[in-house]
């Protein structure tokens, strides 16, 4: 794919309601035992074996496998009002979706590799040749709406995030769907970024009007390039840093993974980790990350102090939020207790972590939770 003769969107970075300092939330215990009368409840999707999905029933405090599931991660979807989720059937290779109790399964896509809840009841289809396209939910084949696909990675609306080749390296472009099915002279892409492993992490809001991304940070005071969060409106598409932390030492923003942000339901508030950098090679940082919430109207960061992680590398624990967006789920290892994993719940507004279960299992490799949802 070659990038000669476009009209480019150069790229633009405003300071649109100035990114805040750092605010700090450690509460005087670290983590603390569930009460009985926990809230938010509702069901947890994770792992306490390799064979299957479990059920961790908050209210109940208990948790089941459920029959006819495999461990999985991105292709498991929450479906917008986290009453669904899909999965793909291990005896039929066939999406299906269920509610989080295992309950209420039915078909919904024969052949795909992923398949996503979109706006207006539609899913977005991914095809094994790499093909994308819009049907509505029990649709037909001839409802089905083909999008362009050369290069795109991730779709929102008619929105992508495209990655196209240049002599030195692979870069990242926002581009509008309905534009790349124009002839090349009206193309548009705007360029986001290098697509460097370790900083090209970037997801959708749940409402569809921003995305959110990972913005290759200016040399610090050491000469380390560390990251940034930034923000793009896509109703006016503008990059909008939300963060400063180079000011203060460069730092790596989760992982290896490019879909590890994590946007609250009501798309306010995006979390991830962050861990500063000691090295100039991002998969060779030590040291302890931290979980941080940026809420992306006030542009105030918090950094949660009453759990941190060494094992964040090539990524660290996958981030859930409850469906009221007050609660952040994930597994974590408390070092040095010999406990293994807990299942933890942090109260984004406290700032307290509570343990809700041990015997979180890593089946994929890292201790995963899927998603928090409603009980039927």
């Amino acid at each position: 794919m070659r990038r000669t003769g476009l009209a480019l969107i150069l790229v633009v970075v405003v300071a649109i309601g100035r990114a805040q300092s750092v605010v700090e939330r450690c509460p005087a215990e670290g983590i603390v035992l569930r009460a009985a009368d926990f809230s938010p409840q509702g069901i947890i999707l994770t792992y306490f074996d390799g064979a299957a999905l479990w059920v961790y029933d908050i209210a109940r405090a208990t948790r089941y496998p459920l029959p006819e599931t495999t461990p999985c991660v991105s292709n498991c979807r929450l479906s917008p009002d986290a009453r669904w989720i899909t999965y793909l059937n291990p005896r039929t290779q066939g999406y299906m979706k269920m509610r989080l109790d295992g309950t209420q399964r039915t078909p919904i896509m024969d052949i795909a590799t992923d398949v996503i809840w979109a706006a207006n009841g539609e899913l977005l289809v991914w095809t094994p040749d790499h093909r994308a396209f819009y049907q509505p939910e029990g649709g037909t084949v001839e409802q089905r709406r083909f999008l362009p696909t050369e290069g795109v990675v991730t779709i929102m609306g008619d929105w992508a995030i495209q990655i196209a080749p240049t002599a030195e390296d692979f870069l990242r472009y926002l581009v509008n769907l309905n534009l790349m099915q124009q002839p090349e002279a009206f193309v548009q892409p705007m360029l986001l970024t290098a697509d460097t492993p370790y900083f090209n992490a970037a997801a959708w809001s749940p409402d569809g009007l921003y995305l959110a991304f990972v913005l290759r940070a200016e040399p610090d005071a050491a000469g380390l390039r560390g990251a940034e969060l930034a923000l793009v409106p896509l109703d006016a598409p503008q990059i909008v840093p939300l963060t400063t932390f180079s000011a203060a030492g460069a730092v790596r923003i989760n992982g290896a993974s490019p879909s590890s942000l994590s946007w609250s339901p009501d798309s306010r508030k995006v979390a991830y980790w962050v861990l500063p950098m000691n090295t100039s090679d991002p998969a060779a940082v030590t040291g302890q990350a931290f979980l941080h919430v940026t809420d992306v109207y006030t542009r105030e960061t918090v950094r949660y102090c009453g759990f941190s992680t060494s094992e964040h590398t090539p990524n660290p624990p996958m981030l859930v939020w409850s469906p009221d967006s007050s609660h952040i789920a994930f597994g974590g290892n408390v070092e040095g207790d010999g406990r293994g994993y807990l299942l933890l719940a942090l109260n984004v507004e406290t700032g307290q972590f509570t343990e809700l279960s041990d015997g979180i299992f890593p089946a994929l490799g890292q201790p995963d939770v899927l998603a928090w949802g409603y009980k039927p």
